[in-house]
């Protein structure tokens, strides 16, 4: 798994009861319903998208490759934004996107 950026590490470090019950309240969401680990991080990257969050993008990325999604579906999750948000958020998307795919993002 790639190192998590330094500003989340400090925000664990400076807070970690904070940082222990976020952790909670993600696994309690996780599981909360019927959709499958693969779903979830397709959604989660969807949702990243659209609130043009690149940190939350690179995040949900890495995230999602971890669990088996391939480059070409995190790419999909980008080109189905385009109806809804416009080309700027979809070329966006797919630019933080390839920052991690390509490990753009780690040479930076």
């Amino acid at each position: 798994m790639p190192k998590l950026p330094k500003p989340f590490m400090e925000f664990t470090e400076k807070f970690p009861a904070v940082a222990a019950a976020y952790e909670k309240l993600g696994e309690a969401v996780h599981h909360a319903g019927p959709l499958d680990a693969k779903t979830r991080a397709l959604v989660k990257l969807a949702i990243s998208t659209g609130a043009r969050l690149e940190g939350a993008v690179h995040s949900h990325t890495r995230k999602a490759l971890a669990i088996g999604c391939t480059p070409e579906e995190l790419a999909h999750v980008a080109l189905l934004a385009l109806p809804t948000l416009g080309l700027p958020s979809m070329m966006a998307a797919r630019t933080w996107i390839e920052d991690v795919t390509t490990g753009a993002k780690d040479k930076k």
